[in-house]
Formats: structure tokens, sequence, C-alpha cells
């Protein structure tokens, strides 16, 4: 006796061409979305900075103020006498950058670059004071005076921790006089 299971099926029937679609063509992403392999053309990298002999790269191409610092890696000593200018001119103006940098600008590049940056942002503020007193006149003086002490808080505050960590920091709202 033999069971219906023990037949084996008949293989399906093979698809008919003309009504079956061919299978679809493989993903390829599109030639600027595939990721570069280390085979390919090196990319070309800029050239190397040319410093100064202080450690000042040059002038950039539009001239807009000084280079950042890349000289030598400053000391603790230096990093502290950097701090120190820019915290100085929150309490005495110019008068604490100003005896910091003349004396330590000769030994380290670094607190010469930093106590430059901190004098020149304190005689920039200077003028503003004076502009302020000027402006009391009027009695807008004591409004902008307090604007300009709110500013040279915040940005000496930002200055002397960027310093501190042997970063040089670049104010944004300052006249270079000494250069």
């Amino acid at each position: 006796m033999t069971e219906a299971n023990d037949n084996p099926s008949p293989p399906p029937p093979p698809p008919d061409p003309e009504t079956t679609a061919p299978p679809p063509p493989p993903f390829t992403p599109p030639p600027a979305a595939v990721a570069s392999t280390p085979t390919d053309a090196p990319a070309a990298q800029p050239p190397p900075a040319q410093t100064t002999p202080l450690g000042y790269q040059p002038l950039g191409a539009g001239g807009a103020g000084p280079a950042p610092y890349i000289g030598p890696a400053p000391t603790p000593d230096d990093r502290m006498m950097a701090t120190l200018a820019h915290v100085l001119g929150i309490f005495t103006n110019f008068v604490g950058p100003l005896i910091i940098w003349m004396v330590k600008k000769e030994q380290s590049p670094f607190v010469d670059d930093q106590g430059r940056e901190a004098l020149n942002f304190q005689l920039t503020l200077l003028i503003g004071y004076v502009i302020s007193g000027i402006a009391t006149v009027i009695c807008i003086g004591p409004i902008i005076a307090m604007g300009i002490s709110v500013v040279a808080i915040i940005f000496g505050i930002m200055a002397a921790v960027a310093a501190n960590k042997g970063e040089a920091y670049r104010y944004p709202l300052n006249i270079r006089f000494i250069k």
C-alpha cells in the first residue's frame, strides 16, 4: 500500500522567460559617495608654515593681525607669568601687563606674546574709558564704562584660562599698538 506522502512531489515548472523580469542589478554607490582607500593618491598637503626667529607665523594674506603663537612649548613659569599678565590687566588696567611684558619679554617668547596681547587689549580699553568719560556729558558715559568693565573681566578671564593651559589667546576686539 502506498500512501500519498511516499511519492515524491513533481519539481516546480521552469519560469516562463517572457513573463519574469530579470533580477535587479546589485547596488553600486555613486562615485561621490565612494570612500577613499589607502591605495588612492595622497591628498595634497599644505606647505609647512614658515616661522620667524621668535616662533610666530608670518601675517596671513589678509594681514588682519598677528598669526597665532607657534613657538616652543611654554614652561609652567611662562604659563603662570602669561596668566598673571591677563589677570593683572583686570585689576590694574595697563600697568600690570606692561610690567610683566617689560620684565619677561626677553626671556620667554610665550610671555612676550601674551604680555603684548594683554597690554594692547588694556590700551584699547583705555581708549574706551576715555570715550566713556567724554560721553558722560550726554549721560551715557557710565553705561559705556560699565559695558567696558564687563568686557574687560570676561575676556581677561578667558585669556587667563587659555594662557594657563599654554594656549596663545587673541582678544577679538584689540587694537595692536605694540607689534
